[in-house]
């Protein structure tokens, strides 16, 4: 678009598009002859913004739970601080609301008080690729409430359908998750306990979003991710760059394969979706990236920024992060 040397023109807005390539810029001017006129370009070389500086978002979360549960005795505790350049989570990884039965018959692990001590950058900056987390590689981010995400389990089976819930050296990897016929005792809110008695999400924190108040409908941060955005749980704008817009069910970009491998355990024993081979990702066919994020606006953020999602549907929570650790 040209305007006329005699045209006083006034940008109004600069707004990301949703589909995350390319931005919009309102153009408003009056012409000679005092008419308002109003034009709307989309810039071909803008780019999704790659960095955000989160706070003071929850930089003064504390909490301190007493529990009074027949599994769970200890008082949880996690404190966010932060300073200048990062936000600092010093916690005990103890729930802070209601578990289930630990030990059980499928999950022999006793609930204990664990050392957490977790520095996040308080200016995230998107990486070039996603880095994938979780198990030996640490895990993906911590809910406020100071417990871990780490949504992988060690169990996998090898193509003859020899399996085990503690050997991750097989090459299906069994899900904890959106399968029936493995059983890792998870509890009401997606988790369960490791051998060292962590207690650790596998999905959406149930019980975390009902301490919150999160009723259905509501858009809650419920974490950090360890590259520093922000993580929320299953409710997002439909327009992801509008706070005006209905809030709805967010869905992952995660698909069944269409094409069964050979080499997989027998579907007649194993149904798709037991493994994390079985689901793919297909860019478009939901809301969110690879890692289960987006860019958009959000209650803490109203003028946006890179952000995960815990989904009801595979992965649950991500598997990687999209920014730079």
């Amino acid at each position: 678009m040209t305007v006329d040397e005699t045209q006083e023109q006034i940008t109004i807005a600069n707004l990301r598009l949703a589909d995350d390539e390319k931005r919009t810029v309102v153009v408003a001017w009056l012409t000679a002859s005092q008419s308002f006129q109003i034009q709307s370009i989309v810039d071909e070389d803008a780019t999704t913004p790659t960095s955000g500086r989160t706070d003071p978002v929850a930089c003064d979360y504390a909490d301190i739970t007493e529990n009074n549960q027949p599994s769970l005795s200890i008082t949880s505790s996690a404190s966010w601080t932060c300073d200048e350049s990062q936000r600092d989570l010093i916690a005990n990884g103890i729930p802070d609301h209601a578990v289930g039965q630990f030990p059980n018959p499928n999950n022999p692990n006793t609930i204990s008080e664990q050392d957490v001590r977790e520095a996040f950058t308080l200016t995230p900056t998107m990486a070039s690729s996603p880095s994938y987390t979780g198990g030996p590689a640490g895990p993906v981010g911590y809910v406020l409430n100071g417990v871990k995400v780490d949504a992988a389990t060690a169990g996998s089976c090898f193509a003859q359908n020899d399996c085990s819930l503690s050997n991750p050296r097989g090459d299906w990897h069994i899900e904890a998750l959106g399968q029936s016929h493995f059983d890792f005792g998870d509890d009401a809110n997606n988790a369960h306990v490791q051998p060292n008695g962590a207690y650790h999400y596998h999905g959406i924190p149930e019980g975390f979003l009902e301490k919150r108040g999160a009723s259905g409908g509501d858009m809650v941060l419920v974490g950090w991710a360890r590259d520093g955005f922000p993580i929320y749980a299953r409710w997002g704008y439909d327009d992801p760059m509008s706070v005006d817009s209905a809030l709805r069910v967010i869905q992952s970009s995660y698909q069944l394969i269409g094409s069964v491998p050979a080499d997989r355990p027998s579907t007649n024993l194993y149904e798709l979706g037991t493994f994390t081979e079985d689901w793919e990702y297909q860019e478009g066919s939901g809301d969110l990236d690879e890692c289960n994020g987006r860019f958009g606006v959000t209650p803490d953020f109203p003028e946006g920024i890179y952000h995960y999602y815990a989904t009801d549907t595979y992965p649950y929570l991500q598997r990687c992060v999209s920014g730079v650790l």
